[in-house]
């Protein structure tokens, strides 16, 4: 429940409407290969944390199996790659919550920017997703695209044939290259597993039940994208994903209503809202996280790596990840910051699967190929993104390595008499 509850949320509400506007109904393969993808970087997740369970996830594999270079890089594109999916989240909280009440979605990006900061505040506060919030938002995400594809699903079977015609839209550089750009923004979507692959000293037997738990959790979260997507389309077109106002950031309150059914654009709105609170709380506590592992090593500037004296959270880490998630936010554009996130995560788990490469055979739990499939796929699809997000975010590795660079110099300046 933990897992499918981290996946469904943006990755469904949001970047289905992105991605159907990039490659049209091809989204739907794109959504398969994309999990496919997911699979191999979860089982690499999956062994790296059996082999050396500590927080911090590849920030710490890369120092460990790698070096000190490509462990900082992973922490720093987590940080940017999570940073970019929570402003998401909280753009498309915005964006439902607006469409709930009747608002304007030009005020978006203020609301989004307002949640992350009182989210940032409640986190300071001491506040954590526990387990029995997590149910109760898995269950009204689950009710509500449950009641969308039951509902939609006779309509779309009966008159929907012609919204996923053409299959395969062309972007601006051909069709190939917008079917791998919305699997790279797909791919994001799966990103949740990670909770499941860090879980090798919390269960009996990992070696089976981890690479199950995950397989499982994958198919069903490729089943739910597969059925809401399909669906979706086939009520209101690809192209209207593209053109439609609001489209992107609230596609299935949208489809819903072209199936002329209100009720369940609110039931969809209500269930948006709760997923996307969820997902934001979750990205702002690991945000803060790693970053209080990275001050705590001197990566980033040592300030980060305290707690305040209640030990409730680490207040500089939390409000430096609050203030990042609004001021990105408050651009309001929901593809740019899920491209940048999608670029970002792609090269986070390269270094992922590069890490599990370099595991001893006799703490590998699965065969080389898996980590060697993921390193490939992830590359490859990192190159298929905006030329301009490309950029920014080979800009920001070199800024980040440059940082790792000057900051030891920094600190032993500094601490000079």
């Amino acid at each position: 429940m933990m897992g499918l509850g981290s996946m469904i949320g943006t990755g469904v509400f949001v970047s289905i409407g992105i991605a159907a506007g990039v490659a049209g109904a091809a989204v739907i393969p794109a959504i398969a290969l994309a999990g496919l993808v997911a699979t191999c970087n979860a089982l690499s997740s999956a062994q790296l944390a059996a082999s050396h369970a500590v927080s911090g996830g590849t920030y710490e594999y890369g120092y460990r199996y790698l070096n000190p270079t490509l462990g900082f890089t992973a922490g720093w594109m987590f940080l940017c790659a999570k940073s970019a999916s929570a402003a998401t989240a909280a753009l498309g909280f915005a964006g439902y919550l607006l469409r709930l009440i009747g608002g304007n979605l030009d005020a978006m990006p203020f609301v989004a920017a307002g949640a992350a900061v009182l989210l940032m505040l409640l986190v300071l506060g001491g506040m954590q997703r526990s387990s029995r919030v997590n149910i109760a938002i898995v269950s009204v995400t689950l009710l509500a695209l449950g009641s969308f594809v039951l509902i939609g699903a006779p309509g779309a079977l009966a008159d929907g044939t012609e919204n996923l015609t053409p299959f395969l839209q062309s972007g601006k550089e051909g069709a190939a290259s917008a079917f791998l750009y919305a699997t790279a923004l797909m791919f994001v979507a799966f990103t949740g597993y990670a909770r499941i692959a860090t879980l090798g000293e919390e269960v009996r037997d990992p070696r089976r039940t981890i690479p199950l738990a995950i397989i499982v959790t994958l198919i069903l979260a490729a089943v739910i994208y597969i059925a809401v997507a399909a669906v979706a389309i086939a009520s209101i077109g690809a192209g209207q994903f593209a053109n439609a106002p609001g489209a992107q950031v609230t596609p299935l309150e949208l489809a819903a209503h072209a199936m002329e059914a209100p009720l369940l654009a609110r039931l969809v709105a209500l269930g948006a809202i709760t997923a996307m609170l969820g997902v934001l709380l979750n990205l702002i506590l690991g945000l803060s996280r790693v970053a209080l592992a990275m001050g705590r090593r001197g990566d980033i500037p040592p300030i980060f790596g305290r707690v305040t004296e209640s030990g409730k959270a680490p207040a500089a880490a939390v409000i430096a990840a609050g203030i990042l998630v609004a001021g990105l936010a408050s651009l309001g554009n929901v593809e740019t910051t899920w491209a940048f996130s999608a670029f970002t995560v792609l090269i986070y788990y390269a270094i992922t699967n590069l890490a599990a490469l370099r595991l001893p055979d006799s703490q590998r739990l699965y065969p080389r190929w898996v980590p060697v499939a993921g390193l490939s796929a992830c590359l490859f699809l990192a190159f298929w993104v905006p030329l301009t997000v490309w950029l920014a975010g080979s800009g920001l590795i070199l800024a980040g390595i440059f940082w790792k660079w000057l900051a030891p110099r920094l600190w032993r300046l500094a601490s000079r008499p």
